[in-house]
């Protein structure tokens, strides 16, 4: 079963572009940069999966990691730069939950009523499982600080927030380096990094992946600066709060073309990597793209803090702890996709009307 191409909508690339210049339309601007983000995200996959194949084992491992949510940490480089730190915040607890609860939710869901219960490998969703244990705790503790110590400097919250990031992102890297040196051979993927494609097209040559991966990556920031230029104007015009519009409409446009990915493997009864892709992505967001930022925002003009707010904390922590719990047994049926699912939208009507 191959897996829809979103490349027809690149076309929204210069919709924006001349939304922005000729029409000066910021909500035009904002939705044709967002949809247009989506297909230049799938480029950037499809070129570093390409990169990968062609580069064995650990560069390849290293190579998905690092290009494995590149979007998202350029829309977020933007927004930080913008000062934007709530939509920020949002927008990585967002690509958390639709990772674990969205993506996960529709392939237990489609996966089980096509193919009934279907069976993964128990051990690597509890050793993912462990890492957003870990994460939940990077983000608890600061946030408990703030909560219920109320003279705090800024002296101190930079420390804080410089010290967890730094402490996760080790810890991410530990874990990269453990997974590689563990499944070294061709047979296994890093359980840290994204999974391949469904269908692999074509094999493309290096230079090709290189060029494509380059434009696309620009065309990426292009886009994004439109949708941070248009941002305070498109939510003032919609009335709509950016928790939510971080959390669920910019968390979720920089991760569609993955997303599709794990349904297609669900649909195909390849579960353990449609686990794969899901887990591994929201880890990744959580231990190494939100604690980056901490330190790139150093030099940015007003750098953001690690202190995410209950709500954000709150809603990672049960996503964790549900998603912990239905993976555990090493088996998935579309009842537990469809309860899932629920949490998704419980989470996302429970920020529609918060700020």
């Amino acid at each position: 079963m191959p897996k829809p191409s979103l490349e027809w909508l690149l076309v929204f690339v210069p919709i924006a572009i001349l939304a922005q210049f000729l029409f000066d339309v910021p909500v035009v601007v904002f939705i044709a940069s967002c949809v247009a983000i989506v297909p230049l995200a799938g480029l950037i996959g499809r070129a570093t999966d390409q990169l990968a194949e062609r580069s064995g084992p650990t560069v390849g491992g290293l190579l998905n990691a690092t290009f494995g949510n590149v979007t998202e940490l350029i829309i977020s480089i933007l927004l930080v730069w913008a000062g934007e730190f709530e939509v920020v915040k949002a927008s990585l607890i967002g690509s958390i939950l639709g990772n674990l609860v969205l993506v996960l939710g529709a392939s237990y869901l489609l996966g089980g009523l096509r193919n009934r219960e279907q069976r993964f490998d128990s051990r690597a969703a509890r050793l993912h499982s462990s890492s957003l244990v870990l994460a939940v705790a990077g983000l608890v503790m600061p946030a408990a600080f703030v909560q219920f110590y109320t003279h705090e400097t800024d002296v101190q919250l930079e420390v804080i927030s410089l010290g967890v990031a730094g402490v996760l992102i080790v810890l991410y890297i530990a874990a990269l380096v453990f997974t590689l040196g563990r499944h070294g051979p061709r047979n296994h993927r890093p359980v840290v990094v994204s999974a391949p494609s469904p269908d692999p097209p074509p094999g493309w040559s290096v230079r090709k992946a290189l060029i494509v991966l380059l434009i696309a990556a620009v065309a990426v920031g292009v886009m994004s600066e439109l949708l941070v230029h248009t941002l305070e104007p498109t939510l003032s015009a919609l009335h709509l709060p950016k928790l939510f519009v971080g959390m669920f409409v910019i968390a979720f446009i920089g991760n569609v073309a993955e997303h599709a990915s794990a349904v297609v493997f669900a649909l195909r009864d390849k579960m353990d990597i449609a686990i794969e892709i899901s887990f591994s992505s929201g880890t990744q967001i959580a231990l190494l793209v939100a604690p980056l930022l901490v330190f790139i925002s150093l030099l940015s003009p007003h750098p953001m803090d690690f202190i995410f707010i209950p709500i954000e904390v709150i809603a990672v922590t049960l996503a964790t702890l549900i998603v912990s719990l239905i993976a555990a047994d090493g088996r998935s049926n579309w009842l537990e996709g469809a309860q899932l699912l629920g949490v998704y939208v419980i989470l996302a009507v429970s920020t529609f009307f918060f700020g």
